[in-house]
């Protein structure tokens, strides 16, 4: 484990059977050294998968902004311009996704703590310069955690539905440039 995340992993719990408050000591200590290194959280110190403990955190207004690209190329654009794809009126269904896609991140995302949404905003702009559709995605929530997987999500759910639904006049179509607005996450998906 050591060589993988840089320490070897704390076996304190099992020497600590006659003090609980101790163990309580060393486990808030932990907490607050793994929240102030940089490392990967959603990993214990096993190495097995775990969800952060964030109940130590107060709450506050936690906002994120997200975009994507789909590239659809000059024929399929003309088509969603036109409101002319078989399956309706791509760039509001694929609005519509993203919201839902958005309040879904928890049961998408195993590790993701579930919080409640005060605000989601998903805009899709058709772009006449490379024939694309320019996705950007807006969460925000007031509570302990981020709402950057929300976002994301909502900006890739928004631009898988623009792929689905254009997929039968095209087998190019390529959904690109994901990312936090921030640069702290990056996405490339060539369907």
């Amino acid at each position: 484990m050591e060589s993988v995340f840089g320490e070897p992993p704390s076996n304190y719990l099992a020497n600590s059977v006659s003090n609980d408050h101790t163990a309580q000591e060393t486990q808030s200590l932990s907490r607050k050294e793994s929240e102030s290194s940089i490392g990967l959280t959603h990993v214990g110190n096993t190495g097995e998968a775990q969800m952060v403990d964030v109940s130590f955190k107060g709450s506050s207004k936690r906002t994120a902004i997200a975009s994507c690209k789909v590239i659809l190329g000059k024929k399929v654009y003309d088509l969603v311009l036109a409101n002319q794809i078989a399956k309706g009126d791509v760039l509001s269904v694929a609005k519509i996704a993203g919201i839902s896609g958005a309040k879904h991140t928890s049961t998408l995302i195993p590790l993701c703590h579930n919080i409640p949404l005060n605000h989601v905003r998903v805009d899709l702009t058709l772009n006449p310069e490379d024939w694309s559709v320019d996705i950007e995605g807006e969460a925000s929530s007031t509570g302990k955690t981020g709402v950057e997987m929300e976002a994301m999500t909502a900006v890739s759910v928004a631009g898988l539905t623009v792929y689905d639904m254009c997929k039968a006049a095209s087998k190019d179509i390529r959904i690109t440039d994901a990312s936090h607005k921030q640069g702290k996450a990056a996405l490339f998906l060539v369907i």
